[in-house]
């Protein structure tokens, strides 16, 4: 059987099926997206790009002939007999590509735009632990009932309250019931002539009536209403603290540009109305705009627990923790002074990680080796025993920048209801 479709298709009406390969190849294209980000600058994942994919993963929906499939030999044809293998183009000449390399067969090139891109990237990212403490100003759009209407979609009809309405207007017209005329029909066998020509006249104007008077009219179709009306969001903020002392060198401040921009993008592209602050350190620390967060030089001495203060009293004078959902994402080498350490201890304990709802941690090192084979620094170490006082720490190291994009997805990955972020 063969189905050939010839409808036209004019421009853009081929939307539809270009989002339905999507969803049914999105795990494959998904995977394609977070392999080709990693070999991408931050701000170029918001372009878009072409993506690679396996063809065995393109399987179409087909109708086949029941039975099974059926082999023949076409007329015409001198080289090849029934029951023959035909060698797919460029088999046999050459070296065979390896499935998602070069541009051989095993691989199908797919282009997304900007927004497919990213959204793809970002499908299954999200804030972790994220209540709705207090109702945000901030508002996003949503579909409310709104009652009914006399005109709309068929999708919409409401059919109890439809055939209400009908109900409502057969009895204000008394249109006549069929018990009524089949009655009237019964009594003409058993009555003289003159009263069956009595009782005929009579039925022929109630079946004229009930034919003026139809059961369902379009006057009484009434469609289900809706209306986009604003709903509250949750409030939420995030703090970036990065350190950038004078033992960050360029690879490692990179490395913490990079992770901060990918989270900023998916702040930015999954959260409409999420509050982020940026929070830079040397030996003190202070809250900068987001151009001199990623483009403004510093250096200095190191003093960690200057950034968790700052943090400490910027919410404590914008953000009540009654009403925030409060996120922070700390980036540093681990190196900290020796007598910081009882100080940044407490400040986490006691005020900072009460009030928040995610912490994360990232030590990022320099290049030439895994980056769990990093040995421990003092930050590492210190949270690594506060961690083990049950105090809730996410804690990731990284040494190449192939590896933000996994540990990113690590920490904001979506769970399930019950399962909490991992330490």
């Amino acid at each position: 059987m063969h189905i050939v479709d010839r409808r036209l298709n004019p421009g853009n009406k081929s939307l539809e099926n270009r989002q339905r390969f999507l969803r049914r190849a999105k795990a494959l294209v998904q995977d394609a997206v977070k392999k080709s980000s990693q070999d991408r600058d931050i701000k170029d994942v918001l372009e878009g790009g072409e993506v690679s994919i396996a063809v065995d993963g393109l399987n179409e929906p087909r109708f086949r002939r029941e039975g099974g499939t059926r082999d023949m030999v076409l007329p015409g044809n001198k080289k090849f007999v029934e029951g023959d293998i035909l060698p797919r183009s460029g088999e046999g000449s050459g070296k065979a590509s390896e499935p998602g390399e070069g541009d051989g067969e095993d691989t199908f090139r797919f282009v997304l735009s900007r927004d497919e891109f990213v959204d793809l990237f970002l499908d299954d990212l999200e804030l972790p632990d994220l209540t709705k403490r207090k109702l945000a100003e901030a508002e996003r759009d949503g579909l409310h009932r709104a009652g009914y209407a006399t005109s709309g979609s068929p999708a919409n009809i409401s059919v109890g309250r439809t055939v209400r309405l009908a109900t409502a207007r057969r009895v204000a017209l008394r249109r006549p019931r069929p018990e009524t005329i089949a009655q009237l029909e019964a009594e003409i066998a058993d009555c003289d002539e003159a009263r069956r020509i009595e009782l005929m006249v009579e039925i022929d104007a109630l079946k004229a009536k009930v034919r003026r008077i139809p059961f369902i009219d379009p006057i009484d179709i009434r469609y289900r209403r809706f209306e986009t009306v604003p709903k509250p969001v949750a409030q939420a903020v995030m703090f970036c603290l990065m350190d950038v002392s004078g033992s960050m060198t360029e690879h490692m401040k990179d490395l913490a540009k990079r992770f901060y921009m990918l989270l900023y993008v998916f702040l930015k592209r999954r959260y409409r109305h999420v509050e982020i602050v940026f929070i830079r350190h040397t030996d003190r620390a202070e809250e900068v705009d987001e151009d001199t967060f990623f483009h403004g030089p510093a250096s200095g001495g190191t003093l960690v627990s200057s950034a968790l203060q700052a943090m400490h009293d910027i919410v404590r004078s914008r953000f009540r923790p009654a009403d925030w959902n409060i996120y922070a994402a700390q980036a540093s080498d681990g190196d900290n002074s020796g007598s910081d350490g009882d100080v940044v201890s407490r400040l986490l304990t006691e005020m900072i990680l009460p009030a928040s709802q995610f912490f994360a941690y990232l030590e990022v090192g320099e290049p030439g080796g895994s980056a769990f084979d990093m040995s421990d620094s003092q930050l590492w170490s210190l949270y690594q025993r506060l961690r083990s006082d049950g105090v809730p720490l996410s804690m990731r190291k990284v040494s190449d920048r192939t590896e933000i994009f996994p540990v990113f997805h690590d920490l904001f990955h979506r769970r399930g209801k019950q399962e909490k972020a991992a330490p």
